[in-house]
C-alpha cells in the first residue's frame, strides 16, 4: 500500500494521479512524484555520501533489533539509484480528468480479470468478509487498482529504493523510517532479501504496503504461520481487509451512492444521515432507495455538471489506503462492477476544460489570498480547497459545488 498503499507509479500509469495526491500515503501510499528537494540537491546522491547515510544508520536498526549479519546483507551492494532521484523532482503539468482516470481504472479489461479473480478466490474472499466485516468489492478494488490482481507488484530492490530515498531526505524522515522498518521485516524473516521487491517508493506486495503498513497490519490468511504479502493471495487480500477494517470500515454500508439531484438543490447541505437526504429528495441513480442508515456526505468530482455521488466513512476508509478522491472512486467502482453492480449513470462534463497543476496552485493561492485555510499551495485538490470553493461559490450566488473550473479560476482573479 503506497502505501499501505503507494500504487506502482511507473508500472500502472493510469495511477499516477492518485499517487500525486499522497503527501505520505499513510502508512501506505506511494510518494509523489513532485517534491521539495531542488534538482541539483538530489541529481546525484555522491557514494560517499550515501555510504556516510547507510554508516550512520546502523545504530538506529540495531536499537531496532537488526542483527549486524541482517544489515550488512540487506546493503551488500546497494548504491542510490539515479532513477528514483529524478523521479523526486519530475513534475507533470497535465492533470487527468476524473472520467479519463476511471477510464483506465475500470476498463472491461481489468473488471472481467477481476471476476476471474472474484471466482478463483471465492471461498478465500468469504473467509476474509466474515472475519473482517470487509466486502470482497472492496478488497478486489483495491486489488486491482494497485498491482491489477498481482501481476505487477514491481521490480523494484525495496532496501535500494528506501535507501536513495531516505539518504537525500525525501519527504523528511519518512523514507528513513520505512527502511528501518524494512530492515526489522528482514531481521524477522518475513521475506528473504532477494524476494524484497516493490515500487520506486518501497511499496510491496500484491496489495502494496509499505513496510510500516506491513508490521502494523500485515496478517496470515492461509493458515501456513507466515504473512506473505508477495506470493500468498489469501495473506494479501486479508492484509487489506484487516487495514480497511482499522480504518473505519462498517460493513453493509456502501461506499457511494450515485444520485440525482432534486430541482432547486439547496447546496448548502453538505454532510446529512441518509434518510435526510432522501427528505431533501435526493434519489439514487439507478431508480433504487437510498440506504436507511448512516451518514453520508455530498461529493462532486466533477462540479454539479458532472455525476453526483453520497459517500460514506467506508469512503474515508479507501482514502486511508490512498487519499486521493479520484483513487478511492476507482477502487469503489472497480470493486462493485467487478461485483455485479452497474457503471455510472450520469454523463461526464467532457467539454469542460482542465485546469493543469500551475492553475490549480493559482487557485489555491488565491483562495489563501481570501483567508481560506487551504494549506500550503500544491496543486492537489482536497477537502480544505473544496470546502474553501464552495463557501467562496456560496457567497457570491454561485453553484456552491466545490469544482475547480476554470470559470471559478477566472472569478477568483477577480475577471467574473
Amino acid at each position: 500500500m503506497r502505501r499501505p498503499l503507494i500504487s506502482a507509479v511507473l508500472a500502472l500509469p493510469l495511477l499516477c494521479e492518485a499517487a500525486l495526491a499522497q503527501p505520505r500515503r499513510q502508512a501506505m501510499a506511494e510518494p509523489t512524484v513532485t517534491g521539495s528537494i531542488s534538482p541539483t540537491a538530489v541529481v546525484e546522491a555522491r557514494p560517499a555520501s550515501f555510504e556516510a547515510f547507510v554508516a550512520g544508520l546502523w545504530p538506529a536498526a540495531r536499537a531496532r533489533g537488526v542483527s549486524r549479519a541482517t544489515f550488512d546483507r540487506a546493503f551488500a551492494g546497494v548504491t542510490p539509484d539515479p532513477k528514483i532521484i529524478e523521479l523526486t523532482h519530475r513534475q507533470s503539468e497535465f492533470v487527468k480528468p476524473i472520467w479519463a482516470y476511471l477510464d483506465g481504472a475500470v476498463s472491461e479489461a481489468r473488471v472481467a480479470r477481476g471476476r476471474e479473480m472474484a471466482a478463483r478466490y471465492d471461498r478465500t474472499l468469504a473467509a476474509i468478509e466474515r472475519k473482517y466485516g470487509v466486502e470482497r468489492s472492496v478488497v478486489l478494488g483495491v486489488w486491482g487498482m494497485e498491482t491489477n490482481y498481482g501481476s505487477f507488484t514491481g521490480g523494484k530492490d525495496v532496501i535500494r529504493s528506501l535507501a536513495t530515498l531516505a539518504s537525500i531526505r525525501y519527504r523528511g524522515a519518512f523514507f528513513r523510517d520505512e527502511l528501518l522498518t524494512a530492515l526489522v521485516i528482514l531481521q524477522q524473516g518475513h521475506v528473504s532479501r532477494a524476494d524484497m521487491k516493490g515500487s520506486w517508493a518501497g511499496a510491496m506486495g500484491q496489495t502494496q504496503f509499505m513496510p510500516s503498513s506491513f508490521m502494523k497490519y500485515a496478517v496470515d490468511g492461509d493458515g501456513d504461520g507466515r504473512k506473505d504479502i508477495w506470493t500468498s493471495v489469501p495473506d494479501a487480500l486479508a492484509s487489506t481487509a484487516n487495514y480497511l477494517k482499522k480504518h473505519g470500515w462498517k460493513h453493509g454500508l456502501p461506499w457511494a451512492v450515485e444520485v440525482r439531484l432534486p430541482h432547486r438543490f439547496d447546496y448548502r447541505t453538505r454532510s446529512a444521515a441518509l434518510p435526510h437526504w432522501a427528505a431533501l429528495g435526493l434519489r439514487r441513480a439507478d431508480g433504487r432507495a437510498l440506504p436507511h442508515g448512516g451518514e453520508a456526505s455530498l461529493f462532486m468530482p466533477a462540479g454539479a455538471r458532472g455525476p453526483v455521488f453520497l459517500v460514506t466513512a467506508n469512503f474515508k476508509a479507501i482514502k486511508a489506503y490512498n487519499s486521493s478522491d479520484s483513487y478511492a472512486l476507482g477502487v469503489g467502482h472497480l470493486g462493485e462492477r467487478v461485483t455485479g453492480g452497474s457503471r455510472i449513470v450520469a454523463a461526464w462534463p467532457t467539454d469542460e476544460p482542465q485546469l493543469d497543476h500551475g492553475q490549480r496552485r493559482e487557485l489555491q493561492a488565491r483562495l489563501a489570498s481570501f483567508g481560506y485555510a487551504v494549506g500550503e499551495p500544491d496543486g492537489r485538490i482536497g477537502t480544505k480547497t473544496r470546502d474553501a470553493l464552495r463557501d467562496f461559490q456560496q457567497r457570491r450566488g454561485l453553484v456552491p459545488d466545490g469544482h475547480p473550473s476554470l470559470a471559478m479560476l477566472e472569478a477568483l482573479r477577480g475577471r467574473r
